[in-house]
């Protein structure tokens, strides 16, 4: 990889998640019936933050899960390197809930439609949203996110980095180019 710009620094992370649990309270009427659960990894510890950041707004106990999504890909077959699975864990009934799944980047759409199937083996909601830090755009899948920290249009040559403090040590978004040999 060569030289990466920051886009998002951690106090725009701050204020991005601030600002998307804002909107995920006003835009669901049943708070009671609102869940979050996130993709594995980078995901997972996003819901975990929008689960403090809402609860403080709902004064209420949102539920929190998180699905691993690694033998839901369609491309499981065709990666060369076997999947890093995690245990999904969601302790609550999704049946009738808005479920607002949370990841990292959106790209092509095909995580966050494994994500919906493994979350539809738990149950059938009565909405599923999607909240993403980064969307970068060239879908493959016709999906769309609900809540979107920042837009990003890249070229197909770039590739978009979110790290989190407790996986990178840092909060930060940044955009770098894909070396020949990583395209």
């Amino acid at each position: 990889m060569t030289d990466e710009k920051t886009v998002l620094d951690r106090d725009d992370m701050r204020r991005t998640l601030v600002r998307i649990a804002h909107e995920i309270v006003e835009k669901n009427a049943e708070p009671d019936r609102l869940a979050l659960v996130g993709i594995h990894r980078r995901g997972a510890f996003l819901a975990a933050r929008l689960k403090g950041l809402v609860d403080d707004l709902l004064d209420a106990d949102v539920p929190l899960g998180d699905v691993d999504i690694s033998f839901y890909r369609d491309d499981v077959e065709t990666r060369a390197e076997e999947p890093e699975v995690h245990a999904s864990h969601l302790d609550f009934d999704v049946e009738g809930r808005t479920i607002v799944v949370v990841d990292d980047v959106l790209y092509t759409g095909r995580t966050v439609r494994a994500a919906i199937e493994a979350l539809f083996d738990y149950g059938r909601p009565a909405r599923v949203q999607l909240a993403v830090v980064a969307d970068r755009g060239h879908r493959e899948l016709p999906i769309r996110p609900d809540y979107v920290g920042k837009n990003l249009p890249t070229a197909r040559s770039e590739r978009v980095n979110v790290r989190i403090d407790e996986l990178d040590g840092i909060d930060e978004v940044t955009i770098s180019e894909l070396t020949e040999a990583l395209a």
